[in-house]
């Protein structure tokens, strides 16, 4: 069927609606010039009338007779002079204008004398890096003018650089990171410290823009967050850097705030992560945000190194299958994850060769969340046991199309101790707390936009997942519930997304009284044998010869048989 075209005044309805706006800017922009001599003195006509009123409000009430008196006589000469109301007339128009007229300061068209001392101690600190001995008209030179290589300029409330534009010449070493990493130093140490700087180098233009990145929100609390199945939140970031935003609750408002989502399954690139940081920095909490959303989903396994009870508040819960604190319960428990992993994997081949959908035991993701496994990795090596970062492996090597994603915790310096399994496979990374840009680079695989800083609040620190761009990144404040320490409100966040406590398989409680006693003797029927092994025996030699035949010729059609017996 063909189309109709759409009537004239739906197709160009939006041209003509930008066209009619911008004809009554244009008309309201005229009219304010034409009528701005009118504006003026009505203003100053206001202005003076309660200046008048003031003046009248603030004189005693023995002395209003007299003023009054003045004015009158003031009024009774003006009227009676020659051309008395006309002078008068103008003399009030012009103290109108006058009193009208806009007070507001201008601006100014260049910086003062301290931001323009600032600007030249800057010029001259770039002179050694951006000046050559053969360059025939330098940009740069001690005593030059600095307005040249500085276009751009913005100044805070402070009188500290926020936003600069920075061009050198076409030699510099743009392409090096050495190079780059001086001039980032430099003006981050000239244009104020204790602030995080974003640099934009423009290499084929031969400019650098420096701008003052804001905080990141502290204050954003654990809850639950739009997401899909197989995307997890780990914090949030600058608005410039993602292009999406997640609805979420501040404090007591409502806003939009652009986060790092982590995508795991079979799909995903990074199907695992490591995250490392200074004590205190926050991966604890970290891994807190990470396993309250995934069980919204999957199932969790947590290995507890340090031993100091982060995750009491997840044992016994739905999902969680444990939460191990010692390094037998750790090593049975990655053991058993290794092997479900295998099960899993051979499940789903097994499927896929008969050509039917994965079983459902294999869909449901598990999560395996390691907090400090090289304190265990010591102990194992002084009881002469095996180390439970080799367990790891398989987990690490298959997980991802068997569901299973391993996320490990550490602290920085312990980072040669993981193991390179943990180190190769961990294409996710996360590093919280100060750090050196080479410890960056070192974890994250590239070097940050930003210049790192001293002092960071816990939970700070930058991402980078696979490839992509490194991000600053804030964790969710998800402190353990438990701690004396934690505020109310950030406890009560984090108690309402755990799962409800798991109750027992068989839904009842064993008395005391029975288990001290011991189980009853069974007592034999009627016919019995008294001994009960005599059974299972007889039953196992007689099972070899019928077996073979059921599993070579299994029954078919049950029904019909049954019918022709009877």
């Amino acid at each position: 069927m063909a189309r109709r075209p759409l009537p004239r005044i739906l197709s160009n309805g939006s041209a003509q609606l930008a066209r009619s706006r911008e004809l009554a800017r244009t008309a309201a922009d005229s009219a304010t010039d034409v009528l701005h001599p009118l504006i003026t003195i009505t203003r100053g006509l206001r202005r003076l009338a309660a200046a008048g009123r003031r003046r009248w409000t603030e004189t005693p009430k023995e002395r209003r007779g007299a003023l009054l008196f003045l004015v009158a006589s003031v009024v009774l000469v003006v009227a009676l002079v020659p051309y008395g109301p006309l002078l008068a007339a103008i003399t009030l128009m012009a103290a109108a204008a006058w009193q009208g007229r806009d007070r507001s300061p201008a601006a100014s068209d260049g910086p003062d004398e301290s931001q323009s001392q600032r600007l030249k101690s800057l010029y001259e600190a770039l002179v050694p890096y951006f000046s050559a001995a053969e360059d025939p008209e330098p940009l740069y030179s001690h005593g030059g003018a600095w307005d040249k290589a500085f276009p751009t300029y913005a100044f805070d409330g402070g009188g500290r650089i926020s936003q600069l534009v920075v061009r050198y010449p076409a030699y510099f070493t743009d392409g090096e990171a050495e190079a780059r990493a001086r001039i980032e130093h430099l003006l981050a140490a000239k244009s104020g410290r204790g602030r995080e700087y974003h640099f934009t180098w423009d290499e084929e233009g031969n400019q650098l823009t420096v701008g003052v990145l804001l905080p990141l929100p502290v204050d954003i609390a654990a809850q639950r967050f739009v997401t899909t199945p197989g995307e997890t939140v780990l914090g949030f970031t600058d608005p410039t850097r993602v292009q999406r935003t997640l609805p979420l609750i501040q404090g007591e408002k409502q806003r939009d705030v652009p986060p790092v989502v982590w995508r795991t399954g079979l799909r995903s690139t990074e199907p695992h992560l490591l995250a490392l940081g200074q004590p205190g920095s926050g991966t604890s909490t970290l891994l807190r945000s990470i396993a309250l959303q995934a069980l919204q989903y999957g199932d969790v396994v947590i290995v507890d190194g340090g031993g100091t009870g982060e995750y009491a508040c997840l044992t016994g819960r739905d999902g969680v299958l444990a939460v191990e604190a010692g390094l037998a319960g750790v090593t049975a428990s990655l053991e058993w994850a290794a092997t479900e992993t295998e099960r899993r994997l051979i499940a789903a081949n097994q499927a896929h060769q008969a050509g039917d959908p994965p079983p459902d035991d294999t869909k449901r993701p598990l999560w395996i969340l390691l907090d400090r496994p090289t304190a265990f990795t010591h102990l194992a090596t002084a009881d002469g046991r095996k180390d439970p970062q080799s367990l790891l492996q398989v987990p690490l090597r298959h997980g991802r199309p068997a569901n299973v994603t391993v996320v490990v915790a550490d602290q920085l310096d312990s980072l040669d101790a993981l193991s390179e399994p943990v180190r190769q496979h961990t294409r996710a990374r996360v590093v919280l707390g100060p750090a050196t840009t080479e410890q960056l680079e070192s974890v994250l695989g590239a070097p940050p936009h930003t210049t790192p800083i001293d002092e960071l609040p816990p939970g700070r620190g930058y991402a980078r997942l696979g490839n992509g761009p490194v991000h600053r990144l804030q964790v969710p404040a998800t402190p353990n519930p438990y701690d004396d320490a934690t505020p109310d409100a950030l406890c009560e966040a984090v108690l309402d997304l755990l799962p409800p406590r798991t109750t027992p398989a068989d839904g009842e409680t064993i008395p005391e009284q029975d288990q001290s006693e011991g189980e009853p003797e069974r007592v034999p029927a009627e016919g019995e044998p008294e001994s009960a092994p005599v059974a299972p025996e007889a039953s196992s030699e007689s099972e070899p010869e019928a077996t073979p035949a059921l599993a070579k010729e299994p029954l078919q059609n049950p029904g019909p048989v049954l019918t022709k017996e009877k």
